[in-house]
């Protein structure tokens, strides 16, 4: 049954959460819409929905949002970024979500295209003032992203947690991690924002690395660290394409295990469109995580 996000977030049973995207092309919407299908057969907690960039299937994010949660019956959490909107396409989408009946939102900056201007007259720069438009249309639950390792484009760790604190104020209810593959980091960042104020939950972020050529250009757009115990990984593995994703299967789920362990409840994994990966997690954790669905 459908909820807003904040509420589930109260329940103190460890629940899994993963994410999608919309197709690049109209002709790949079947196949996102079957991997939603067998992700939600999982009983996750909810499955979030990115947006797509530059508009092209952005319009998608909404449909599948509504299927995930009006005909499948699990909680979605769509995206929107200011990178790939306007404001009047954010408040054309806001009215779609209500007429959807689509609660959840994760308010999003988004990653700057090269070479393209930044902001346009009629987008929002900053992803605290696209939190604080959404709060103003009532009734969602706002979700952002926050970055243990410290933003990619902020010099200064105590910076990048004093924009995480006003975005936080203008309104919002959780925040999610960027990928992180030592769990340390994301046990000393949560220390740190605590000591600052901030105290809405904190969803760790999961990124299962089971494609040593992807893995270069995801670690570039998060400036996420290895830890030299997923190096030797990478190193024994990397060439063989069934060990890799065995290894980093495991590797996620050890993270996931030890997060349980230590009191973090609600985590989330970047599954993107592979059920097999998010099958294969929620295998390993059957006696850990059971039914999480509300």
């Amino acid at each position: 049954m459908a909820c807003k996000i904040r509420d589930t977030l109260k329940n103190k049973n460890p629940h899994i959460s993963f994410e999608i995207f919309p197709p690049k092309t109209e002709a790949g919407f079947d196949s996102v819409l079957s991997a939603a299908d067998k992700i939600a057969a999982l009983k996750p907690s909810f499955i979030s929905v990115t947006y797509g960039a530059g508009g092209g299937t952005s319009k998608n994010t909404v449909n599948i949002a509504s299927h995930i949660q009006n005909d499948l019956g699990v909680t979605s959490l769509a995206h929107l970024t200011c990178v790939s909107s306007t404001k009047e396409e954010v408040h054309r989408v806001i009215e779609e979500l209500k007429a959807k009946k689509i609660e959840n939102v994760l308010a999003l900056r988004g990653d700057i295209p090269g070479g393209n201007e930044f902001p346009l007259p009629n987008q929002y720069r900053y992803a605290s003032e696209l939190v604080e438009d959404i709060k103003t249309q009532g009734g969602f639950c706002i979700g952002g992203a926050c970055y243990p390792e410290g933003h990619v484009e902020t010099e200064h760790k105590k910076d990048d947690i004093m924009h995480l604190k006003h975005k936080v104020d203008c309104g919002l209810d959780f925040i999610t991690t960027q990928m992180f593959f030592d769990n340390n980091i994301f046990y000393n960042f949560l220390y740190r924002i605590r000591e600052q104020g901030i105290m809405i939950p904190v969803l760790p972020g999961i990124m299962p690395i089971t494609n040593a050529k992807n893995m270069k250009r995801t670690l570039k757009l998060s400036g996420a660290a290895l830890p030299q115990r997923f190096v030797a990984i990478l190193d024994r593995f990397g060439e063989e394409p069934e060990a890799m994703k065995q290894a980093g299967i495991a590797y996620a789920t050890d993270q996931i295990i030890d997060l349980i362990a230590n009191g973090i409840n609600h985590i989330h994994v970047y599954s993107m469109n592979k059920p097999e990966i998010a099958e294969a997690i929620m295998r390993n954790l059957s006696e850990i995580v059971k039914d999480t669905i509300y």
